[in-house]
């Protein structure tokens, strides 16, 4: 009898990429949106700190003080669940929400830890398929000074981040000394890079890592000097890994094998930002299969193109590196697939 498909999450690798991560940063704070199941656990097992964007994400951590929140069209409403909830850390990347902060935080004489979220200059071709969060580096500058002599601040930061598996772009010391004013390094008590730290796809090569790890180790170096604070951001890198995706074969036609799970309840990162999931046991030549989905939609495609040695009905699929953004919609009113937690 066919099983139902399922995520597996390894707490031991888990573990290991928190402890990757936290080689290169003084502080590692998990992108809760990556993969909330992985932000529980390791709320539970380490001394993580988390990047939230909602009120709803907040209830689920029970340790507030390390929560860093993203701001977008704060209300008043939201800013008093915050504050009941002993969230004082946030993350502005406009004008508008920054003054509705400050003002709360004067009338109600709260104490915050704010990063103002910076752009830095694109220079992929797809920059224009994205909004570009961040205030620019003329306008930050100009706020430091000012923020530094509130009284409601109590530490101050820059945040800035790239992209999703940012494999080019990390000249971050230069990019960072280029817009920010040295004057106002002084004044600064943390520098947040962000993620976009690589997980290792079929499209994506691990060879990159390296160099990756020595320009970040570098960039942590030179803010040490200044006595400022580094914190990493890896949502990615930290859940992909630990994750798999278990699956069975339930039909097999002309080279397409079809399983019991769709990309849209168990990896829509797919279509939705081109990563195709390594396949354990998958050949370099041989016989070349589609991997599809349960759906009858074109998109419903795991791997276009993959080697496999005589694959039957019954078997398992087992896709690798599958944590990162897994999660599903009710398209053809499939079933949210359970996670499993091992070792």
């Amino acid at each position: 009898m066919l099983s139902k498909a399922r995520f597996v999450l390894s707490k031991s690798k888990l573990i290991k990429q928190y402890k990757k991560s936290l080689e290169l940063a003084d502080i590692v704070s998990y992108s809760y949106k990556t993969n909330p199941i992985i932000g529980v656990h390791l709320e539970k097992e380490t001394p993580c700190m988390f990047s939230v964007h909602s009120v709803e994400s907040v209830l689920q951590l029970k340790f507030s003080e390390r929560i860093w929140f993203f701001a977008q069209a704060l209300s008043l409403r939201e800013l008093d669940l915050l504050f009941k909830e002993n969230v004082f850390r946030f993350v502005v990347d406009n004008i508008s929400d920054l003054n509705i902060l400050l003002r709360y935080c004067k009338r109600k004489n709260k104490k915050i830890e704010v990063l103002l979220r910076m752009k830095l200059k694109e220079y992929t071709i797809h920059t224009g398929k994205h909004f570009v969060y961040g205030m620019y580096s003329s306008k930050i500058n100009k706020i430091i000074p000012e923020l530094k002599k509130n009284p409601q601040v109590i530490k101050l930061g820059i945040h800035f981040h790239r992209k999703t598996q940012n494999t080019s772009e990390w000249s971050l010391k230069k990019e960072f000394c280029d817009a920010l004013s040295i004057r106002n390094l002084k004044n600064l008590d943390y520098v947040n890079i962000g993620g976009g730290i690589p997980a290792i796809y079929k499209n994506y090569s691990p060879k990159i890592l390296e160099n990756i790890f020595v320009k970040i180790k570098k960039f942590n170096e030179f803010l040490s000097s200044n006595n400022i604070t580094m914190i990493i951001e890896p949502g990615r890198f930290i859940a992909a890994s630990p994750i798999i995706l278990e699956a069975d074969i339930v039909s097999i036609y002309k080279k397409n094998i079809i399983i019991n799970c769709s990309v849209f309840n168990s990896a829509m990162d797919t279509f939705i930002a081109n990563h195709r999931l390594v396949v354990k046991g998958e050949l370099d030549s041989g016989e070349k299969y589609t991997i599809k989905g349960c759906t009858p939609d074109s998109m419903d495609i795991f791997r276009y193109s993959v080697y496999l040695n005589n694959p039957k009905i019954n078997d398992k699929i087992i896709f690798l590196n599958a944590g990162a953004y897994n999660f599903s919609c009710d398209f053809c009113n499939l079933a949210k697939l359970e996670t499993v937690i091992v070792d």
